[in-house]
């Protein structure tokens, strides 16, 4: 049998947003996986994704985590651009 993999939704907020092109995407990866596997994955896969820094604020399923955070099935990991101030 091949290794499990999942579907994990990845949501793109302002500047990343703006330099993906798009706000979602649907990633798939190999389980088990973390945030940085979702990352990586994104800034190899995507059209200006590798500017997307390797260790973006991010977080799953609405939840800020950290990048070893374990991702499953039908997650959504949102990634987050530092806020900059005004």
């Amino acid at each position: 049998m091949g290794a499990m993999s999942a579907t994990v939704r990845v949501r793109f907020f302002a500047r990343y947003a703006e330099l993906v092109g798009r706000t979602e995407v649907q990633v798939s990866v190999e389980l088990p996986a973390t945030v940085s596997d979702v990352v990586r994955r994104v800034r190899t896969e995507l059209p200006g994704a590798g500017a997307i820094p390797e260790r973006p604020l991010a977080a799953v399923n609405l939840k800020q985590s950290k990048l070893d955070a374990r991702v499953e099935d039908g997650d959504e990991v949102a990634f987050l651009p530092p806020i900059a101030g005004g």
